[in-house]
């Protein structure tokens, strides 16, 4: 679900993710018709980069606890 938004409404993934800034920077990028893709690039990297910095810190925090 997140990864359709990141893709169609790039500025609203990054608003969502809590990021204010990054979103209002997609968004300027996001209105010129060939900057579109370049942020729905954007935005499905760092929602895979979240997604794998999440994954890793409980990784981590499952081997300390072990």
């Amino acid at each position: 679900m997140m990864t359709l938004i990141a893709i169609f409404f790039p500025c609203i993934s990054f608003l969502l993710r809590g990021k204010i800034l990054t979103s209002l920077l997609c968004l300027i990028l996001q209105l010129t018709l060939i900057g579109w893709l370049p942020a729905a690039i954007w935005a499905v990297i760092s929602l895979q980069n979240s997604r794998a910095d999440r994954r890793n810190a409980r990784l981590i925090k499952a081997m300390r606890n072990r």
